[in-house]
């Protein structure tokens, strides 16, 4: 779409550091599986994260066949499956296309994107991001650019409410009050102002420019913020691009999000609810589909949200917590996160998971939440201010703020079951 369109040399900014990738991309997908230590790993994208009840139960139903019979949770709404075979990914494949989560395999470690689960249910959404979902999704498929894209490459489609809009996408679109959208570039403070009909396509359009602007500067780049651009250079040459394919815009400031996800219970016509650690066991997850009439929406913050036909019952709530799924708003699990860990990353230095969970008795019901990692990588780490629970060289853990606008507070952890302490000397 954009090869006609000469690129001016864009400069970089001083202020900002280049990142440039010394090897490919090695994200896994469906078509590429990655070698953990327990095991081949999937990764399936979900785009928006909505999944059919059909296509549901094909998960579990290849993770119980072919993996270790969870379903893993991404903190983008995707699923992985966990200690499959090496050789089974002719077969996944197959059940996967099946199902309809396979429609390219050229694109499929490209569908990243994530839309406000809510949208559509609750009433707080300026509109459904349903049509924006469908829209981009077949014509990221459809684009032979796109295929090009990074598995870390990522889109955000917030219906007004900004919950998506603050996890960091690469390409965010927000509907704005007066019935159009924000089109916003990695962290750039503007965006661009585009009709609501045109935010799919631009959308795209956007992405095909990160590209170009890639290839031009001669940088093996993952993400928009990895390009360093001076000011709002990418944006200016994005508004050039729209208006080559004539998708009318204009710039204006653009709205701050947030990080936070609907919390648990009734909300509207849906049940909410939280995965702790993103982990379910093949019977949650079969509770869950057999509880949602038509679909699920899996969320960027490990949980789950399911659209009903009608008033939601406190029966399901229940039934959902029977299952060891949290339905409770005050639940610590809303604020402790973890990466997997040991026995499943040769890299991690402890059993993250495990030391998690028995810590969650001496978590304060307030306070900043907290990510268990096995390494400094962090995998999966959340979106805004948090505690970092990093494993040490030797044992124990290290702790660190990661507060905006505040200098990091560090502190040792010898024992986690001491965590309360721990935290008391680094939090206010």
């Amino acid at each position: 779409m954009l090869a006609a369109m000469p690129t001016p040399a864009l400069r970089s900014t001083p202020q900002a550091t280049v990142v440039s990738r010394d090897r490919g991309d090695a994200c896994p997908g469906t078509l590429r599986l990655h070698a953990a230590d327990d095991g081949a790993l999937a990764r399936v994208r979900i785009p928006g994260g909505v999944l059919t009840v059909r296509q549901a139960e094909t998960l579990v139903d290849a993770a119980e066949r072919l993996g270790d019979g969870e379903l893993h949770l991404t903190s983008r709404g995707n699923v992985q499956l966990r200690g499959l075979d090496g050789g089974c990914g002719g077969e996944l494949a197959g059940l996967l296309e099946a199902a309809g989560l396979l429609p390219s395999h050229g694109h499929e470690r490209v569908r990243n994107v994530v839309a406000s689960p809510l949208s559509g249910l609750d009433g707080r959404g300026v509109l459904d991001v349903r049509p924006w979902l469908t829209a981009l999704d077949a014509a990221l498929c459809a684009s032979e650019a796109a295929r090009a894209l990074s598995g870390r490459f990522l889109f955000a489609l917030d219906d007004g409410r900004g919950d998506v809009a603050g996890l960091g996408a690469d390409v965010t679109v927000r509907a704005a009050a007066d019935g159009g959208a924000q089109l916003g570039l990695g962290a750039a403070g503007d965006a661009l102002h585009v009709s609501a009909e045109d935010a799919a396509r631009a959308a795209l359009v956007a992405a095909e420019t990160f590209l170009e602007a890639a290839r031009t500067s001669g940088a093996r780049v993952w993400r928009v913020d990895e390009l360093g651009l001076e000011g709002g250079e990418l944006l200016d040459l994005l508004g050039r691009h729209l208006t080559a394919v004539g998708i009318r815009h204009e710039r204006r400031t653009r709205d701050t999000g947030r990080t936070d996800g609907p919390s648990p219970g009734v909300i509207g016509t849906g049940l909410s609810v939280h995965v702790p650690l993103g982990r379910l066991s093949a019977h949650q997850w079969r509770e869950l589909t057999h509880i949602a009439p038509d679909e699920l929406r899996l969320t960027p913050w490990r949980g789950v949200v399911l659209p009903t036909q009608g008033v939601p019952t406190d029966e399901s709530l229940a039934r959902l917590a029977a299952a060891g799924l949290v339905t409770d708003p005050g639940s610590p699990w809303l604020r402790v996160g973890a990466c997997v860990g040991r026995p499943g990353c040769a890299k991690s230095r402890a059993d993250v998971r495990t030391d998690a969970a028995g810590a969650l008795g001496t978590i304060e019901p307030r306070g900043l939440p907290l990510y268990w990692s096995g390494c400094e990588r962090r995998c999966g780490h959340p979106r805004g201010d948090r505690v970092d629970v990093v494993a040490a060289e030797g044992g124990g853990y290290r702790l660190s703020t990661a507060v905006s606008g505040q200098e990091p507070r560090t502190t040792s952890l010898d024992d986690p079951a001491r965590l309360a302490t721990a935290l008391a000397a680094i939090t206010p």
